[in-house]
This record gives C-alpha cells, structure tokens and sequence, in this order.
C-alpha cells in the first residue's frame, strides 16, 4: 500500500516471497541434476528432486518464521524439500552446499529473470524517446542553466540526451545480468565435501551447477567476493538514476507557470479538483532519491570477513530486492510517461520570449564584436540588457534604435529559433544509436 512506485509492475512480482522460493527450489534441483551428471548422485535423483521442487507443495509463511532459527530460509526448505523427495533420492537434496550456496545462486536467479522485465520496459522507454526526438529536432525552447534562461536549444535535443541515459542504463544492465554467476562453494568455499562425497575433480562442479540454471560459470566461490551484488547495485541504482533525470525534467517543465509539457493521464488530487498532477514522474524521482542509499548499503557488504560472513550477507537481502524493486517500477513508469508525453511547441516558443530577446545575447555579443568591436559591443549590449526590463521593451527594437545597427538584419539575429546551433545535428546524431 506504500509502495505506488512498484506495485503492479512485472518487477514486483518477479521479485516477491513465492519468486525467491521458485528460485531456491530451481537452484536445489539443480544442484542434485549437476551432481548426477558427474557421477555424484544416482540416476533419477535429480528428477527425482526437481519432480518435488514444486512451488505449490511448500509453505512460504512457514519457511519465513523456521528461517529465524538458522538466519535464513535454506535451512528449513531443505527439510521440507528432503522430506517431499523421499527416503531413496533424499540424502541427494543440498549434498555438498552450504546455505550461502543456494541463496547466492538463488538471488542470482530473481535477478536475471527481473533485470529482464526492466530490460523491456527500458526498451519501450528507448522508442517513445526516440519517436519524440524525431518528431521534435527542430522544436525550439528555452536552454536552462542553474535555473535560468541560458540560450534557445530544441526539445528533440533533450529527447535524444534522455534516451542517451536510458541506452547508457540498458546497456550497463545487460552486461550485469549477462555475467551474474551460480554460486558453490560449500562450507567455507573450498568444494570440500563435494571431493569427500567422491568428486574426482570438485572444480567441474560449480559450472555443471550454472549450466543447469542458465547463470554464468563462478571463476571462484563468491561468498565473501560480492563482485556480483556490487555490480547490481551500480547498475540498479544508475537506471533509477537516468530515469529520474527524465521525471526531474519533466517535472519542471510540467509547471503551470511553465507548461511546456504534461503527462498524458496526470493524477488527481484528493482536494482540488481542477488538478493533473505529473504522477508518473513524481514516483520516478521517488524511485532515483531512494536508490542510492540502498546500493550504498550493497557497496558496504563488499567488506565481508573470512570465507563466509556474519550479517554482512545477510544485511543485502532486503535492500537488492527493494533495488530490483525500485528500478522495476521506475523503468515501468518511465514507459508509461515517455509513450503519453504531451509537448507544447506552443508554450516553449512563448517561453523563449520571456526574456524580450536577451536569450539570444550570445549570439548577439560574437555578432555585434565583428561589427563594433568587442568592448563597445559588450558596452552596448549591457546597457540595452538593462533597458529591455527598465523599459519593458523587445531588445530587438532598442537595437534597431542604435545609428551603426541600421544596416543589420535584426530580425534574423534577435530570433530565439534560429540561434539553436547544432542540436539538429546533434539529435540525429544520438539517433544513430541502436
């Protein structure tokens, strides 16, 4: 109920209690199907296991409040798993792993199969951007700088640089989910046990254990090497950043006094009937101020002790999940927006003469030196900068007043749209991107 963000998005329920526990049963079946193809457990065990590995036979609520007196969910599932398997494949259920190996593999898993969903709405967001820079290249509106009118630019420019950091997301987001490993280690990461139960090379092991999942061979146990989480965190917590650069901006330039753009289906209000609130990218910027401080508590797992840690581990759960969460809903969100867009060409153009032509002095100032020379131009332009407001008069106008300025097209030097530079180019430019 708290969490309007995510709610609903495929991310959320690719990520909740009855997911992971599909994972965690992937990842034992798995693990007794590898052990049988090495010679390590009878034929039919890993059938065996994975025909018990049903979703539907284990109770998650009961897990959940077992996993308390272990520190985690693993040990109570294998007690149910080795009891649903039966007496003969039995002893085959988590033979040689330790937890950590199961709920790594397992995250791992919910990772892979959630960073997909993102991926897709990540690649929605993508066209509507692109449809819109295209449609916009040439749209004029006002450039900002620390708040403030700086010089004209075009709204297909900033359409382009949105879908750049979504590409930049999307793209750090596959080679992520491309590269999340199994994990296997046993005890204390060392294969012991595998060896013990007869493994003539323990080594071959953990890539049998990936391949039966579709998860990338470990080079090494990982237990306390969290190269993988880190990696999730940075590319979780920069979607959720690029995308709230896109709400940011929309968010702004959805004010009334501004109204350059709108939410295709703004939210209401509980109070004022008469508003369309920019929800969309409200709970987008939401998503982006969260972020961070979750993949900071990622980051800080990366100094875990010894071959397996003490809450170390344990403290990322919660906060990978609400990342994938958070990511999920934004990149859901973002869809939604970009596609429904509303843009006022209309508004922009107005917007542009707010300033009485001074968005242009720029391009005034590097025009005006060639003709007057630079210090009586810049005399010149500071002193008409100063009468456009005293005066309340276009600067166009109070240029056309001045003797040596009779010769000059004013018109044409004093018109916000046609000082935009190269951000036609530079929008075609970014569209070459695939």
């Amino acid at each position: 109920m708290l969490a309007p963000g995510w709610t609903g998005s495929p991310a959320a329920s690719a990520t909740g209690d009855d997911a992971f526990l599909r994972a965690l049963l992937d990842a034992e079946a798995a693990l007794t199907r590898a052990q049988e193809a090495l010679g390590l457990a009878p034929e039919g065990a890993g059938a065996a296991v994975t025909a018990a590995a049903v979703e539907n036979g284990f109770d998650v609520r009961s897990l959940a409040e077992r996993a308390r007196g272990g520190g985690n969910p693993v040990i109570p599932l294998v007690a149910d798993l080795t009891k649903a398997v039966g007496e003969e494949c039995g002893p085959y259920v988590h033979r040689g792993a330790t937890s950590q190996d199961i709920m790594d593999t397992a995250t791992m898993l919910v990772a892979v199969r959630t960073l997909g969903l993102v991926l897709a709405d990540l690649d929605r967001t993508g066209r509507a951007l692109a449809r819109l820079a295209a449609e916009h290249r040439d749209t004029p509106m006002p450039g900002r700088t620390l708040t403030q009118h700086a010089v004209p630019t075009t709204f297909g420019l900033k359409a382009a640089g949105w879908r750049s950091l979504v590409l930049d997301a999307r793209d750090r987001m596959t080679a992520v989910r491309d590269a999340l490993p199994a994990q296997l280690g046993g005890a204390a990461g060392t294969l012991a046990a595998f060896a013990a139960y007869g493994a003539v090379d323990a080594t071959a092991l953990p890539a049998a254990f990936a391949g039966e999942l579709g998860l990338r061979a470990p080079l090494l146990p990982w237990h306390t090497l969290r190269t993988p989480i880190a990696d999730l965190a940075g590319c979780l917590a920069f979607t959720a950043g690029a995308l709230g650069k896109i709400a940011t901006d929309v968010l702004n330039l959805a004010r009334t006094e501004i109204g350059e753009l709108a939410e295709g289906n703004g939210g209401g209000s509980s109070a004022m009937p008469h508003k369309a609130n920019p929800v969309r990218a409200t709970l987008i910027a939401a998503a982006a101020r969260r972020a961070p401080q979750l993949a900071a508590t990622l980051y800080g797992s990366l100094t875990a002790e010894d071959e397996r840690p003490a809450g170390a581990w344990h403290a990322e759960w919660e906060p990978l999940r609400d990342l994938l969460r958070l990511a999920g809903g934004a990149a859901r969100d973002a869809a939604e927006l970009t596609e429904g867009l509303r843009v006022d060409a209309g508004a922009m153009r107005s917007n542009l003469d707010l300033t009485h032509g001074l968005i242009v002095s720029e391009r005034l100032s590097a025009e005006l030196s060639a003709l007057l020379g630079r210090a009586r131009a810049r005399e010149l332009l500071t002193e008409l900068a100063r009468r456009t407001y005293t005066d309340n008069r276009p600067l166009a106008e109070l240029l056309a007043e001045e003797p040596d300025l009779k010769d000059v097209d004013l018109g044409d030097l004093t018109d916000p749209a046609r000082y935009a530079g190269s951000a036609g180019a530079l929008t075609d430019r970014a569209l070459e991107r695939r």
